[in-house]
């Protein structure tokens, strides 16, 4: 195939002029994502009004992609009509406004879940405070707390778990937070009826509680505890479980206090029982503390990505946990789960941040865009995103410094809930 006139060509893309492009040719847009209004800034020309709105955005010529392209007929200028580039710039306004009020809706939407995990965190804290001097009190927060997570739960078909930003809530209430609405959510694709789905947040948010008995440098098991400084942390369990007596919790929440951290090998502890004797809810959740205790270790622990978390729960966690929760806890938050760093299959770098927990495996990422400011990086359902998918997923160090400032990867990862958003055009 002979070039059209206007090109220059390079080792793997060449330039054209705007008035030679034609329906097939793989084009690149190097103007910023905001400055369009195509999904992507790569793609197939599939139409003359795609053709005609290039035209229309100012530009002399664009790059485009021969090994790319799809057509075997030489080509040929597209005439446009003397109205339709008119036509043609009111439609790209129109598309550009679309795309700033999706972008603006989304930064409202997070805004939200940041407001609501923070006001999830701040009672939690106030409970923990009360546990010892006023236990009654403080149980009625937890069950308080725990109704109103299931109560916006149990009103939605479909969730989508959304990641939340570095300033989120604080490192003391994440943990328990985080493992309360992941254990909930996934309680729920199970079919746990609204009152066991209380019990469980209850005893979620409360698993840890017996930690509060210990002296500080005790309540995280370290690689350097000696026989009794293990067994010392071990005793938070029946210490938490006797915290729950006084506090007078119901028996599915204490169970869950007691069981969290048995595995359903028969491997944990403190009563070394397997899966036959665990509460589903207890299940879930020592399924979903040991998740959050890889991607959000303690202080001196090396903190995997949530991808990497999964992986090794995949690995080594078959007989550990019950096979079935491991499974469906995969099944909702996807092999990318929202704080995964990946290489999309177009070759650029993006961040996961939402998931809808019934379709998990099309994510909304962040996208890095080198020609767009940080903060209108583009988001993009991969549900509807033209083919567009994740090749892999890298470690944020692998990240050039631009790639890293720009989609600024969690150092601590947290998460809330959200009505999935309805199904949008690509």
């Amino acid at each position: 195939m002979r070039a059209p006139a206007g090109m220059k060509a390079t080792a793997t893309t060449a330039q054209i002029e705007v008035e030679a492009l034609r329906v097939g040719m793989f084009v690149h847009l190097d103007v910023g994502w905001m400055s369009h209004p195509f999904p992507l800034s790569s793609f197939k020309l599939a139409s003359i009004e795609q053709i005609t709105t290039i035209r229309s955005l100012g530009v002399k010529k664009v790059r485009w992609s021969p090994e790319q392209s799809d057509f075997d007929a030489p080509v040929r200028p597209v005439q446009a009509s003397a109205t339709a580039p008119t036509q043609a710039q009111a439609a790209a306004r129109a598309a550009l406004r679309e795309r700033r009020a999706a972008l603006a809706a989304q930064r409202a939407a997070l805004a939200v879940c940041e407001r609501q995990f923070a006001e999830a965190s701040r009672e939690f804290r106030q409970l923990n405070e009360l546990v010892g001097a006023q236990p009654a009190l403080a149980r009625d927060k937890a069950q308080a707390l725990s109704n109103t997570m299931v109560d916006k739960m149990v009103g939605a078909d479909e969730l989508c778990i959304r990641l939340l930003t570095e300033a989120a809530g604080d490192k003391a209430s994440t943990h328990a937070v985080n493992v309360t609405l992941i254990s909930l959510l996934l309680a729920r694709s199970f079919g746990l009826d609204a009152a066991e789905l209380r019990d469980l947040g209850v005893g979620a948010l409360l698993h840890d509680v017996g930690k509060l008995a210990l002296p500080e440098r005790l309540r995280h098991r370290q690689d350097t505890f000696g026989a009794s400084e293990t067994r010392c942390y071990e005793e938070h369990v029946a210490l938490g479980v006797s915290q729950a007596q006084r506090m007078g919790l119901s028996a599915g929440a204490t169970l869950v206090i007691a069981q969290h951290h048995e595995h359903g090998d028969g491997s944990g502890f403190p009563l070394k029982i397997g899966s036959d004797r665990m509460t589903p809810a207890s299940a879930v959740v020592a399924l979903v503390d040991r998740y959050d205790n890889l991607c959000n270790p303690k202080a001196g622990a090396k903190p995997l990505t949530p991808h990497e978390a999964v992986s090794l729960l995949f690995a080594q966690g078959k007989n550990r946990f019950d096979p079935a929760i491991l499974g469906g806890f995969i099944k909702m938050m996807g092999v990318y789960p929202p704080g995964s760093v990946v290489q999309l299959t177009d070759d650029r770098y993006a961040m996961v941040v939402g998931v809808n927990s019934s379709r998990p495996l099309k994510p909304r990422v962040q996208v890095h865009d080198p020609r767009q400011p940080n903060d209108d990086a583009p988001i993009v359902d991969l549900e509807h995103a033209g083919g567009l998918g994740i090749r892999r997923s890298i470690k944020p160090q692998a990240l050039s410094r631009e790639a890293l400032d720009a989609l600024a990867p969690r150092q601590r990862i947290a998460y809330y809930f959200e009505p999935a958003p309805l199904p949008q055009a690509a």
